[in-house]
């Protein structure tokens, strides 16, 4: 057996040293020249867009969401702030928290569109659902009955945006025919 510096075995490159650098650049080398063989196959108009490989540039949240099992932070910070308001509407009417809740402030407020308060935020989310402070209070003394209240409260559908909030969770999304 005689000594060489590099040698083909089952169709790798090996170097004296055990190395594969030389077996790496000889089949990029292969591969590119498959490739450009290829080319007039790759540029074609003859073939439609349905056999080439297409990938996007960017990809929608809603895809994404649907793509990943998530809901997006919005729907989940809202469930986090209802799954609160029914925790503090049970506590006691003198309770700081529960009075810092349904506190209407008076007064001005400074030139322009104000930013959203929280309790804008729960009377918005009360006007989708037709509901009044009264009503919510009474339904926060059972938690079985909250609990399925803020379930609804944010659907998981296909078009997240434009659903009303009392639709339930459990609804599933309409399949797509394609």
């Amino acid at each position: 057996m005689e000594d060489v510096k590099t040698f083909t075995y089952l169709g790798s490159i090996i170097d004296e040293h055990g190395g594969s650098d030389a077996d790496v650049k000889a089949r990029i080398c292969k591969a590119r020249a498959t490739y450009l063989q290829l080319r007039n196959i790759w540029n074609s108009k003859q073939l439609s867009t349905n056999t080439k490989i297409r990938w996007p540039d960017t990809i929608s949240n809603n895809v994404l969401w649907e793509r990943t099992n998530q809901i997006p932070a919005e729907e989940e910070i809202r469930k986090k702030r209802w799954k609160w308001i029914g925790h503090t509407l049970r506590k006691a009417p003198n309770c700081v928290t529960r009075q810092a809740l349904t506190w209407n402030p008076q007064g001005q407020r400074k030139r322009g569109r104000s930013k959203n308060t929280l309790r804008q935020e729960i009377e918005i989310d009360m006007k989708k659902m037709n509901k009044n402070w009264m009503e919510l209070e009474k339904e926060a003394q059972d938690r079985v009955g909250w609990r399925m209240l803020v379930g609804g409260l944010c659907s998981i559908g296909s078009n997240r945006r434009n659903l009303p909030c009392s639709i339930p969770i459990g609804i599933e999304k309409s399949k797509r025919i394609e």
